[in-house]
C-alpha cells in the first residue's frame, strides 16, 4: 500500500463567469480502489475530471496524484494517468492493433517495447483476436475496451474514465466493469470513473456524490444506503406540499417535498406507511415502501430527485 492516497482533492473550486462548477470539493482516493463520482449533469463531475486530467488550470485548491502536485508538476502526473474520455478516440478506419501502435508512438513507444505493451494491453482487455479487425466493425463494447486498452500502454497507475458506460447495452456494461475490476485485482492500477447511472455506481468501491458543484456524500454505496436509517416511503399526491403540512402536524416528521410526492425515510417505515394510508386516505394516489437506494440517498442530501435541475458541466 501506498504511503500517499493515490488522489488527494483539497479545497478544488473553480467557475466559469459567474456560474460556481466546483465549491470547494475535497476528497481522497485511496490506491487500488475503484473510486466513482456520481451525479447528475450539471453536478460538477466532468470539470473535476478534467482538472485532474490537466486538461484545465486549477483556479483554486491542489490535486495531488500519488505524491506529485498536478500544478506543479504536470508532466509527471500526466505519465503517471491513463484517460478514457467519454466521446470516442479511436479511428474506425484502422485496425485495433493500428490504433494502439499510433496511440504508443505518441507516448514515445517504439520497437520492442511498444510490440510488447501492445501485446499486454490485448491480453489484459481481452482483444487479442481482434487485433486485424477495423474498429468500425466492433461493437460498442469492444470499442470502448480499445479506448481503455489505448489509455493504458503506458503502464499508468491510475486510470480515469469519463461516463465509461455511455452507450452501451447492458451486457456490454458487465464485461466493461468485468475488465476494470481485473484491472484493479491483477495489475494493482487505481481507478477513478464518472456516472451519472446509479447501477453502475454501486460497482464503485467507494463513491463521491456531487450536485451544482458540491460534494454532498461519500462513502462505500452500502454506507451510503444505510445513511439513511430506515425504508423509504413516498406517497404520490396532488398537493405534496399540503400533505407535507399534514404529516409534519400529525407524525412530527418533515417530508421532503418533490414535484408530484413527498418521501420520508423511517426505521418503522412499515407501520408508518400503514398510519399513513388511515390517516390521508383521500390526499394518497399512491403510497409505497422501498429500501433505501442511492437516489433516495441523493434526495435526503439535496432535497431533490436526480434527474429535478440539470445543467451543462
Amino acid at each position: 500500500m501506498s504511503a500517499f492516497p493515490a488522489l488527494q482533492l483539497d479545497h478544488i473550486t473553480h467557475r466559469f463567469g459567474e456560474r460556481m462548477a466546483l465549491d470547494a470539493v475535497s476528497l481522497s482516493v485511496a490506491t487500488g480502489e475503484i473510486f466513482g463520482l456520481l451525479g447528475p449533469n450539471g453536478g460538477g463531475k466532468t470539470t473535476l475530471f478534467r482538472l485532474i486530467a490537466t486538461l484545465l488550470p486549477l483556479q483554486k485548491g491542489t490535486i495531488r496524484l500519488f505524491d506529485t502536485d498536478v500544478t506543479a508538476n504536470p508532466a509527471t502526473a500526466r505519465r503517471q494517468l491513463g484517460v478514457t474520455f467519454q466521446s470516442p478516440s479511436v479511428d474506425g478506419k484502422l485496425t485495433v492493433a493500428e490504433n494502439l501502435t499510433h496511440q504508443g508512438q505518441l507516448y514515445g513507444l517504439h520497437g520492442r517495447v511498444l510490440a510488447h505493451a501492445i501485446e499486454r494491453v490485448l491480453s489484459a482487455l481481452g482483444l487479442t483476436d481482434r487485433r486485424r479487425d477495423l474498429v468500425d466493425t466492433l461493437s460498442g463494447g469492444l470499442k470502448r475496451r480499445v479506448e481503455i486498452a489505448k489509455s493504458l500502454l503506458h503502464s499508468p497507475r491510475f486510470l480515469l474514465l469519463d461516463e465509461p458506460s455511455t452507450g452501451l447495452d447492458p451486457g456490454a456494461r458487465f464485461d466493461l466493469w468485468e475488465v476494470l475490476t481485473r484491472l484493479q485485482r491483477d495489475d494493482g492500477v487505481t481507478v477513478l470513473v464518472t456516472t451519472h447511472l446509479m447501477e453502475e455506481a454501486e460497482h464503485c468501491d467507494r463513491l463521491a456524490i456531487l450536485d451544482r458543484g458540491r460534494l454532498v456524500a461519500a462513502g462505500t454505496p452500502a454506507e451510503l444506503r444505510q445513511s439513511l436509517g430506515g425504508d423509504c416511503i413516498t406517497i404520490r399526491t396532488a398537493e405534496p406540499s399540503q400533505l407535507a403540512a399534514r404529516v409534519e402536524e400529525h407524525f412530527h416528521i418533515a417530508p421532503r417535498v418533490l414535484t408530484d410526492s413527498i418521501r420520508l425515510e423511517h426505521p418503522a417505515a412499515l407501520d408508518l406507511l400503514r398510519d399513513l394510508a388511515a390517516a390521508f386516505p383521500n390526499e394518497i394516489a399512491a403510497i409505497s415502501l422501498s429500501k433505501p437506494t442511492l437516489e433516495d440517498v441523493f434526495i435526503d442530501r439535496t432535497g431533490h430527485r436526480f434527474w429535478d435541475t440539470e445543467t451543462h458541466g
